[in-house]
């Protein structure tokens, strides 16, 4: 395979890569290695993602979320700098009762960064389209909970695509109008990075994992040289690039799922001891301004 085709096909368990996206492509180097100089940039923008921490599951598969959250939430206080945000991509909680959501939001008070921020995952909105998500973490969102904002140059989009479920997440029109209202007088040349819990490309449908309406969405940013969507859901590393536009998909603070149609459905999958930790983790994002790439790397609990 060439390098093209290797990052856009594979997934990584527990694989602490570091990406760089540039020009529509990525470019991946071994962690370990001299990373990218933006990364040593104190000035560039630097935020953190962690994504499904399911707190209240319990299952063999993990017996300990809190404790592998409070682990994730350790590493990132322990980076070499303050991160100007920490961004949680959903699934918050296992049962989106009110006492999961405020144990979260406890323990995201512990995190050495600027501000927290989320977006909401399928986990949170079990019972009630998400009022209870809203009123922990709805602050200063609109609509059901979606919101945009710059830092550093980078412009960003926090986007909700969970509470209108059939088999694949869901936008909505409305959303939809935000997303066109809130780009329209941005300039091309303009990052744009998306948050979203269920992924805005097709990763495997058959699951799930796509956005039913995502075309849409993509459309409005079609014009911008430089995309990057971040998503959680699927509990795996995943990268695929289409044009402008490069899709991350995270790990997970809780347990691992499948790769793609290896297993009849995506169920949380018990990997033999000693071995979780290394398919958790959380992601690292550098971007300095003027440059047109934003570094990305993923490592490991473990």
């Amino acid at each position: 395979m060439t390098r093209r085709q290797l990052m856009r096909h594979s997934a990584w368990f527990g694989s602490a890569v570091v990406l760089v996206v540039a020009g529509g492509e990525v470019i991946s180097h071994v962690a370990g290695q001299p990373a990218p100089p933006i990364v040593d940039d104190p000035h560039a923008l630097k935020f953190v993602q962690i994504s499904d921490s399911h707190l209240g599951f319990t299952g063999p598969a993990n017996l300990a979320v809190t404790e592998t959250f409070s682990a994730a939430i350790q590493q990132i206080n322990a980076l070499p700098y303050r991160p100007d945000f920490v961004m949680h991509t959903g699934d918050l909680t296992h049962l989106a009762t009110a006492a999961q959501f405020d144990q979260v939001a406890q323990m995201m008070k512990g995190l050495h960064t600027g501000k927290t921020l989320t977006v909401p995952g399928e986990h949170d909105s079990i019972d009630d389209h998400g009022q209870k998500y809203r009123q922990f973490f709805g602050a200063g969102t609109v609509g059901d909970g979606w919101y945009s904002f710059d830092m550093k140059g980078v412009h960003f989009l926090s986007l909700v695509n969970t509470l209108s479920l059939e088999k694949l997440g869901h936008l909505g029109t409305a959303q939809l109008e935000f997303i066109r209202r809130d780009v329209a007088g941005l300039s091309s040349d303009t990052p744009i990075v998306v948050f979203s819990h269920i992924p805005l490309f097709a990763m495997f449908p058959g699951w799930g994992w796509a956005t039913d309406d995502a075309t849409q969405a993509l459309s409005y940013l079609r014009r911008f040289s430089s995309v990057t969507c971040l998503n959680g859901h699927v509990h795996q590393l995943f990268t695929k690039t289409e044009g402008n536009v490069t899709f991350h998909s995270a790990t997970t603070t809780a347990y691992p799922l499948p790769a793609p149609g290896k297993a009849p459905a995506p169920t949380p999958m018990v990997l033999p001891a000693g071995k979780l930790k290394q398919a958790l983790g959380i992601r690292e994002v550098t971007y300095r301004k003027g440059d047109s790439p934003l570094a990305v790397k993923d490592v490991v609990l473990g």
